[in-house]
This record gives C-alpha cells, sequence and structure tokens, in this order.
C-alpha cells in the first residue's frame, strides 16, 4: 500500500518550491532510481543531481533504497520516503506579543465575539469550513480546537463524530452556547416559506451552507426523510461557509431562503421562522488546555454570557460546561 506523507516542515515546502528537486522527488516516488538514471532522465549531469539529491535527503524527503554492485562498482538506489505528500502548513504571522491559536470548525457568532475580547490578549484566527471539516481540521493537527453542532441520527449531538474521528485521542468537549436556527425569509415572509418543503416549491431559491456543515447535514436529513431531492430545489447547489454570508444574500434578493440562525436573521433585518434549537460545542485534545486557557475563562465570564445572550437565539446558561465522552 502506497502512504501519503504530510510535510511537516517550511524548509520542506521551500525544497519544493524548486521545480527542480520537485521533479527529482516525482521521479523517485515512481521508482527508485540512481544518480546516473536521474541525470538521463533529467537530461543533467549526475553532479548536478548529486546537490539537489542530497538537500532532499536531508529534509527527510529522500531516502537510500539499496547498494547494487556492478561489474565492481557499487550503485546507489534512491527512493522517495512516500508514496505521495500531502501539503498542509498554515502561515501565520510573525507575533512575539501575545499566543495565537487556530479555531477551525462551524460558523458561529459566538467564535467572533470570543475573537473581540480575546483580541488583547490572544490572536484567534478563524477557518469557517464547517462542523465536519473542522474536525478532520482537528484530527490532521491544522487547528488547536474545533467548533461543531452534528447532530447524529441518535438524537445525540458531537460527541458520536469525535469518538469517531478521534479514537486513539483523549478529547475534550465544551458547551460554548445553545442556539436557535430556522429559516431566513425576506422582510415579512413575502412567499409565505414555512416548512422545509416549501424549498421545493418553483417559485423559492435556496442559498444552501456548505457541504459538511451541521446545517447542510441537518437539511439533507430533513429532505430525506421527507423524500424531497436536493435537485428539485431552487439553487441547492448554491452554497456559502457562514450564516452571515446566507443573510446577505436573502437579503440582497438574490435568495428567498436560507437555513441559519435567527442571530444573523435579526441583525440582517430579514423573516425568521424557527425550526430547530441546537447545542454547539467546542472540541479539543486534552492536554492543551493550557494553551486555550484565555478562551476557556473567557467563556465563563459574566461579560461573555451578556453579549452572547444579546445575540437573538442564543442560552448560555451551560456555557463553559465540559461533556465526558
Amino acid at each position: 500500500m502506497l502512504t501519503i506523507s504530510p510535510l511537516q516542515s517550511f524548509e520542506q515546502l521551500k525544497l519544493l518550491a524548486d521545480p527542480r528537486r520537485l521533479k527529482i522527488l516525482r521521479l523517485l516516488m515512481g521508482a527508485p532510481a540512481t544518480l546516473t538514471q536521474l541525470g538521463e532522465a533529467l537530461g543533467e549531469h549526475p553532479a548536478w543531481v548529486r546537490h539537489h539529491l542530497k538537500q532532499l535527503e536531508s529534509a527527510g524527503l529522500v531516502e537510500l533504497a539499496e547498494r547494487r554492485v556492478q561489474a565492481g562498482v557499487v550503485e546507489k538506489f534512491y527512493r522517495a520516503c512516500a508514496g505521495s505528500f500531502l501539503l498542509q502548513q498554515i502561515v501565520l504571522p510573525d507575533s512575539r506579543s501575545r499566543p495565537m491559536v487556530i479555531f477551525a470548525g462551524s460558523h458561529d457568532l459566538g467564535i467572533e465575539l470570543l475573537a473581540a475580547q480575546l483580541a488583547p490578549r490572544l490572536d484567534l484566527f478563524a477557518m469557517p469550513i464547517g462542523s465536519l471539516d473542522g474536525l478532520v481540521t482537528l484530527r490532521q493537527d491544522l487547528c488547536q480546537f474545533a467548533g461543531c453542532h452534528l447532530l447524529d441520527a441518535s438524537g445525540e449531538y458531537n460527541l458520536p463524530f469525535v469518538r469517531h474521528l478521534f479514537p486513539d485521542r483523549s478529547m475534550r468537549v465544551v458547551i460554548l452556547a445553545h442556539r436557535e436556527q430556522g429559516l431566513m425569509t425576506a422582510p415579512g415572509n413575502p412567499k409565505s416559506i414555512r416548512t422545509v418543503a416549501d424549498l421545493a416549491r418553483a417559485d423559492v431559491t435556496l442559498v444552501n451552507r456548505n457541504p459538511g456543515s451541521g446545517t447542510r447535514l441537518w437539511l439533507d436529513r430533513q429532505l430525506a426523510a421527507q423524500g424531497i431531492p436536493g435537485g428539485a430545489i431552487n439553487g441547492y447547489g448554491t452554497s456559502v461557509r457562514t450564516h452571515t454570508e446566507c443573510a446577505r444574500l436573502v437579503q440582497s434578493g438574490a435568495a428567498d431562503a436560507a437555513i441559519g440562525l435567527r442571530a444573523a436573521a435579526e441583525r440582517s433585518g430579514l423573516g425568521f421562522v424557527p425550526l430547530f434549537h441546537e447545542r454547539y460545542d467546542l472540541i479539543f485534545p486534552a492536554g492543551t488546555e493550557s494553551v486555550l486557557l484565555p478562551l476557556l475563562e473567557a467563556i465563563q465570564t459574566a461579560r461573555f454570557r451578556r453579549e452572547m445572550e444579546s445575540l437573538a437565539g442564543y442560552t448560555t446558561a451551560h456555557a463553559g460546561e465540559q461533556i465526558p465522552l
């Protein structure tokens, strides 16, 4: 079985930015080769190849596969250290004045409040990529914590997904808030959109959330239960990553409806039809509490709870509580 290895350092990325070294690596991913064979394939002298090969070897991208003696001459065959390589590096600013943490997951207005409150002490970088992709990003160690609101078929939020994706790791699940979602419509709801089934009407256009987001998964489950194919809904294939963007498109008239937060709808002056309440959790590996301490402390302060409660549809009675896995 061929392996995929993540590139772990900027030194490796810098080396592969040179197309000559990238070509050598790709040839060795195909099959082991000697300096002479690489030189012939590239149209270069073996000494030129050796210079670049040694840099790849020092960076842990290439290794000596075997030595063969032919006609009294020792030939060295080199190979790539993996069948393929995955680029997964985040470029962060050079900030020595305060720590930085990276969040990935479902878009949430509470995360935006946290970032604003923590700004004097900590820089919070957010990737609003959806609940499921947020957990995958956390699994790949590309962020320090994730946020999700994934409803399992059992009726349980988030925990089954965390158990499935992190069977070998001790994880922490902390409640951020409970929040309300529903149908965001034009002010006054002129098309009388009241249910999920109404989204399939010919006169209604939807703006959808991105695949993997908790909201999209909820909608897809409802559509499946009612026997409504996504293709029957105008705009089903048009997706955005945030509740704010959904609200903007409905407000502009580009769409008639979206599934989103009551807070996002009211902030944009839209109509809102409530559909469900949900729990939004923060997920992070055990042992990283010290890195996230400012954040974990902030969500239990009276100031944070007061500002969160000012968002329509949010309740913070259980904010900061840890849920056992």
